[in-house]
């Protein structure tokens, strides 16, 4: 059996715009010769690709089939590329998932890097660093930066260091919420913020505290990683902070740790599917070298305790 290119696309299209409208503004043809060639491609399969739902989502099988869609235009382009003839063609966007904080920190480095190399662009989706291999999995994405470091199948996994998150708070909320500790009294009175309902950060900070006792503070949420630690300055509640965007605030004194060793350790890892893309392995080495340089390594000593408003254990 052989597969229509067009109709590949045409899939493809869908998935990543979202409807077959954009699709077809996308590829620059009507929404009826986007439906078609995907009624032709379902037809040739004898199965659903996609649903018509919105946005419209691909079923396992049409995952498998984006997912080749995707693959293949990389590898063609590259092909035109070496040959001479890709300067009058659109260079192809990748997919990438990368986690909210790592997007916020230190990724933007690697993109910067792989720019310098390459025409092709990056279509970055922003995701729960826990939920970015979901993405990778159901073939949304061609890679991802993750904290799975079990390789999805067909993938290749790539050890990136560890982002460090403190749970932060200003000394005038550590005063006023946690001045006899970090008690699960305290914690479970004290307001914290939350990122979205898929970060457990603060709900595993925790229960290192209170083990298996009821937790439900007053809880703001806050999905923005600048806004979540400007949240945290103006003293709306206390939550765990990537290092890297509050290390100002920790030396100048404008923030405390809620306690000695308020601090936890997130493995990253990036993950992509084996393509043999020249494009890919530039990436990857970008993402590689971006990540030794902003990602705290797990050897590195957690903050200390500023001594005149340091908090007492808990």
């Amino acid at each position: 059996m052989q597969l229509d290119h067009d109709n590949l696309r045409a899939l493809a299209a869908v998935v990543r715009e979202g409807s077959f409208e954009r699709a077809a503004a996308a590829l620059h043809v009507t929404p009826s010769a986007v439906s078609q060639r995907i009624k032709t491609l379902e037809s040739r399969m004898g199965r659903l690709l996609v649903l018509r739902t919105i946005p419209a989502q691909p079923t396992d099988d049409g995952r498998i089939l984006v997912r080749l869609a995707e693959q293949a235009a990389l590898l063609e382009h590259e092909a035109l590329d070496h040959l001479g003839m890709g300067e009058d063609r659109p260079a192809p966007s990748l997919r990438i998932a990368v986690n909210h904080d790592s997007l916020e920190t230190w990724f933007i480095e690697a993109a910067t890097r792989y720019a310098e190399q390459t025409r092709t662009t990056l279509d970055l989706i922003s995701e729960d660093q826990d939920h970015t291999a979901a993405l990778l999995r159901n073939g949304s994405v061609l890679a991802a930066v993750t904290t799975l470091g079990d390789p999805v199948q067909g993938c290749r996994v790539h050890a990136l260091g560890r982002m460090r998150y403190v749970a932060t708070c200003t000394p005038a909320f550590h005063a006023r919420h946690f001045a006899r500790g970090v008690t699960p009294e305290a914690l479970a009175r004290a307001p914290v913020l939350v990122f979205n309902r898929k970060d457990d950060l603060q709900a595993q900070f925790a229960r290192g505290v209170m083990g298996d006792m009821p937790w439900q503070p007053p809880t703001w949420w806050v999905p923005s990683s600048h806004a979540f630690v400007s949240a945290t300055l103006a003293g709306l509640g206390w939550t765990m902070n990537p290092l890297p965007m509050v290390r100002e605030a920790l030396d100048d004194g404008r923030l405390v740790p809620l306690r000695a060793r308020a601090w936890q350790d997130v493995p990253l890892y990036w993950q992509h599917w084996r393509t043999g893309s020249h494009t890919m392995e530039r990436l990857t080495s970008a993402v590689l070298k971006a990540a030794r340089a902003l990602v705290r390594p797990a050897r590195t000593a957690a903050p200390a305790a500023p001594e005149a408003t340091g908090p007492a254990a808990g």
